[in-house]
């Protein structure tokens, strides 16, 4: 006894003695030691007569007591407690403890916030459950082990864990995972009941007034776990399965994502500490990297490392840089990142099983529920089912927005590994070649939603000819109108153009022609695509294997046009442009020698050879001039506006816009055989240039309205590679003229040019800053 406090054998009274002798009300006493006020007004009351021993250590620490009368309370609070049971047999479990925390846990702040919260809001009729969900490796375990233990003051009466074994081949059963909880509560082996229903009813009862924290470890599906939870009273119960468990109801979900990068760095240097860190930083994050973030490969890396105290991080970083030694280099004693992948893998039907091996034969970082069906063998629904059951396994990750499912890194590389195990390299390749012959097929189609009436040209792209494909695969679900198109050659660009390089490297160049014939006019939309020299080298490689000089000379002009405008590179531009030339006089191709010449004429200008480009171009024009047909008119169009273009920038507006006024009278009198819609297209860019001679030539009034019909013109065609050099030429005029319009203008080009990567990003910036400036000194 001190300062004449009794001894009594009844914790709640004496907790509540000591509290009030210490002059701390339940709120101060709560934040001091880490206990939910709920929890100390339950003990006080004798609602909880027997808390933990962890309990009451840190609440002797918080009211200051010396070692007696810490050892005092200890034993009030021993009184209370459940007597260890003697019995034996299958119920004779012990306490079913904690598993051990791990001291180098590292991360996940917020979710475990997000925990505490909800045991602060648990309650007599709020029990609370938590789900732990995701793929494998995440640290679902380790997570809630590590919030069990955090948690563990405000559940005094008792922390309790179970390993469900939902991974295994017979996951524990209800009844079973009944009979130890029960057991762990001190009911003795002959009082438990023989049924499931009656030992849940039992396990309800018992823990309708306990304030107590329940960890159900590696949960197979609900039908499991939906027993073993309390109906009422203020317990928490955490879950961790890799399924979703969907269908539990009225849960909290506690999703946990890889780690960032930063964060794996950390969990690495807790394991081997900062000193082999700090030596080899950029190793650290490469080694990171290449696990993934994922906590359980970077766990396994530190535990790998930590066993060999003298080897280098980038001895380790080097082995895992090899894709094909990845797996095998991620495996510390009995830790093993490709263990963890096959216990899911073997617990998948037949069908998800093979839907997630060939999945990882798709390219690009997404795939979509149809391709996983080409590659696997599925109809589209049974695909669609597949990946949903592989999404609520973890083993895929779905998109927020679209129908589009990715792998973790190292999954993949695992799936990959099903596949040359499982399937074998005929199996392999024929899937390989199933999706690539629909994939052209559909990209073909796709595409020539955008070539006017399949027989036009672009404005910068060279046309002839007109692939001939066998039509959509699916024409019950292929793309109807642009729009769709266009989303579909977007979100699948990495898929066609895998089977684009696929059909060339296996022979099949028609297709590889009618592919990228097809794409020319789309190409001219999306000129930002720096693939297009890839699709265009491939087709007149096929064009050349195939012997045809004249399609040659058209995938040739496609490529020269694509080193010009998408990769800014006028010295492979003049290359492909020579070659096309002489395979288009080879063939006496009038047409194609026309394009040639401009293309080798736009490389010239770009080298600053401007004279040699002129030449080219009035060469060009009078090539074209001499033809008849509606597709040498549409390139004479073209020609002639080059020509004024570079007449302009070599400081000759006045002809320059002679040259482009006759571009328009061209399109004023109309092309045979051509649709209004094209030629107005043509007629934009007549005019867009027609400004620019006019503001060269400082008729800035003039020079206005052109451009704004030109702007006006691109945007309702939906093509933003020329809608933005239209917006920055229209912002000159406009800063010129003083306009209120102008920086607005300005600012909206700089964002086009920008996210177009256009070389033009730099001028808009300047453009912009030189009106700021001029503005200011006003």
């Amino acid at each position: 006894m001190r300062d004449g406090t009794p001894h009594t054998g009844d914790f709640g009274q004496r907790l509540r003695d000591l509290r009030t002798r210490a002059g701390l009300s339940q709120e101060a006493l709560s934040h001091a030691a880490g206990v939910s006020v709920r929890a100390l007004a339950d003990m006080e009351r004798g609602r909880t007569r027997g808390p933990q021993r962890r309990t009451v250590q840190v609440l002797a620490e918080a009211l200051g007591l010396d070692a007696a009368e810490a050892a005092e309370l200890e034993s009030s609070a021993a009184v209370g407690r459940p007597r260890p049971r003697t019995a034996t047999g299958p119920a004779a479990t012990g306490t079913l403890a904690l598993p051990r925390d791990i001291k180098d846990f590292t991360a996940r702040g917020p979710a475990l916030a997000r925990l505490l919260e909800l045991a602060r809001d648990t309650g007599p009729d709020r029990p609370g459950v938590t789900v732990v969900a995701g793929q494998p490796g995440l640290g679902k375990t380790a997570f809630a082990v590590h919030a069990a233990h955090r948690l563990a003051p405000h559940f005094p009466d008792g922390q309790f864990a179970l390993d469900l074994h939902g991974m295994d081949p017979e996951p524990t059963t209800p009844r079973d995972a009944l009979a130890r909880l029960l057991g762990a509560l001190g009911v003795a082996d002959a009082a438990i009941p023989a049924g499931t229903d009656d030992r849940a009813g039992l396990w309800r009862s018992m823990t309708g007034d306990r304030r107590m924290l329940l960890l159900l470890d590696n949960a197979v599906d609900e039908s499991q776990v939906g027993p073993l939870l309390p109906g009422t009273g203020p317990a928490l119960t955490i879950v961790t399965s890799r399924h979703s468990l969907a269908g539990l109801e009225s849960v909290h979900r506690t999703d946990l994502a890889l780690l960032r990068r930063e964060e794996a760095v950390e969990l690495l240097t807790r394991i081997i500490g900062p000193e082999r860190v700090r030596a080899e930083a950029q190793a650290a994050r490469d080694l990171a990297d290449l696990c993934g973030q994922l906590p359980l490969a970077v766990r396994i890396a530190g535990q790998r490392l930590l066993g060999r105290p003298h080897e280098r991080l980038s001895k380790l970083v080097a082995r895992l840089a090899a894709e094909g030694r990845r797996l095998d280099g991620l495996q510390a004693g009995s830790l093993r990142v490709r263990a963890a992948f096959a216990l899911s893998y073997r617990q998948l039907t037949p069908d998800a099983r093979t839907f997630l091996r060939r999945a990882a034969l798709a390219a690009g970082a997404d795939f979509s529920p149809e391709t996983g069906a080409l590659l696997a063998g599925l109809a589209y629904d049974d695909a669609v089912a597949c990946a949903e059951e592989l999404t609520d396994a973890g083993l895929l990750q779905s998109d927020a927005t679209a129908e589009r499912y990715r792998f973790h890194d190292l999954l993949r590389l695992y799936a990959a590994e099903q596949v040359a195990i499982e399937d074998g390299p005929e199996i392999r390749d024929a899937a390989l070649d199933r999706t690539t012959r629909w994939m052209l097929r559909r990209a073909t189609a796709a595409a020539l939603h955008f070539d006017v009436e399949h027989e036009a040209s672009p404005p910068g792209g060279a046309p002839d000819g007109d692939p001939d494909p066998d039509g959509d695969p699916d024409p019950d679900g292929d793309p109807a109108g642009r729009e769709e198109a266009r989303a579909w050659l977007e979100a699948e660009r990495a898929q066609w153009l895998a089977a684009l390089r696929r059909a060339h490297d296996t022979g099949r160049h028609r297709q590889v022609l009618d592919a990228a014939q097809a794409m020319h006019w789309f190409s001219d939309l999306n000129q930002h695509w720096e693939q297009w020299v890839e699709v265009f080298q491939r087709s007149a490689d096929s064009a050349r294997l195939l012997g045809s000089r004249r399609d040659e000379a058209i995938h040739l002009n496609y490529l020269a046009w694509s080193y010009n405008m998408c990769v800014h590179d006028p010295h492979n531009a003049l290359t492909a442009a020579d070659a096309a030339l002489a395979a288009a006089r080879d063939c006496g191709d009038g047409l194609q020698e026309g394009w040639a010449l401009g293309y080798g004429a736009g490389a010239l200008h770009r080298q600053g050879l401007v004279p040699q480009a002129q030449a080219r171009l009035r060469a060009g024009a009078d090539c074209l001039a001499s033809q008849h047909s509606a597709q040498a008119r549409l390139a004479e169009l073209t020609i002639l506006n080059s020509l004024g273009t570079v007449l302009r920038q070599a400081g000759q507006p006045v002809e320059a816009l002679e040259a482009h006024r006759r571009s328009e009278r061209i399109c004023r009198a109309g092309i045979p055989g051509r649709t209004d819609e094209l030629i107005a297209l043509y007629h934009a860019v007549a005019r867009q240039q027609i400004g620019n001679d006019l503001a060269a030539l400082e008729r800035w009034p003039e020079a206005e309205p052109p451009l704004r019909q030109a702007l006006t013109a691109f945007e309702t065609a939906q093509m933003p590679a020329w809608a933005g050099p239209a917006r920055l030429d229209l912002g000159h005029v406009l800063s010129a003229l003083g306009h209120p319009e102008a920086r607005a203008t300005l600012l909206a080009a700089r964002e086009d040019l920008t996210a177009l990567r256009s070389p033009r990003q730099a001028e808009a910036a300047a453009a912009l800053s030189a009106l700021e400036e001029a503005t200011a000194a006003r």
